[in-house]
């Protein structure tokens, strides 16, 4: 899929206009904001350190080039002319069946506005268009609003991997969630 092309647009809860698209090499600047704000509230996220430009624009690099090439799908909500959120799907092959793995990232602020869901049922689509088996998830057990939002998606638990993740100062349990494409 091309880059920096729109998907849709919706509305906020609190009536605010969120443009859903593919990235681009100009959000290199707010991607890496993006990150790094999630990094320093110490969010429910596998990035535990601050990124630089450097590190963010070579990871850019390469999703856009993964994405041109159809190895994944991935979005971005902007508001005002600023990236708010992230999302892809990794295309991962096993055998005969087709899995993706879903990752998802809401700044602070624009959290229970609908974005998150609006977002998930875009990677929904996209999942089913790509004629994915399966999407999968992998989520913090203390991250509780990610829970909920995927349950309501109909995500379903799979699997707890015990104390696999060490933050602040405590183990914590990684939760599998998947749900069958159709």
């Amino acid at each position: 899929m091309k880059t920096g092309i729109s998907i849709k647009t919706i509305i906020t809860k609190d009536h605010r206009k969120v443009l859903l698209r593919t990235p681009r090499i100009e959000d290199l600047d707010d991607l890496l904001e993006l990150i790094n704000s999630l990094v320093e509230e110490k969010a429910d996220i596998l990035v535990t350190k601050k990124f630089t430009r450097e590190e963010e624009a070579d990871w850019l690099s390469n999703v856009l080039s993964q994405l041109e090439k159809d190895e994944l799908f991935f979005i971005v909500a902007e508001e005002d002319a600023k990236v708010v959120a992230l999302s892809d799907i990794q295309i991962l092959k096993e055998e005969e069946n087709q899995i993706g793995l879903l990752g998802i990232a809401v700044r602070n602020g624009h959290r229970n506005l609908g974005i998150g869901t609006e977002i998930m049922k875009t990677m929904m689509e996209q999942a089913s268009f790509r004629k994915l088996k399966v999407v999968s998830v992998n989520v913090f057990e203390t991250n509780n609003q990610a829970i909920h939002v995927y349950e309501k998606m109909g995500f379903v638990p799979v699997e707890r991997v015990s104390k696999k993740h060490f933050r602040q100062g405590r183990l914590i349990d990684e939760i599998k969630m998947k749900k069958h494409v159709f």
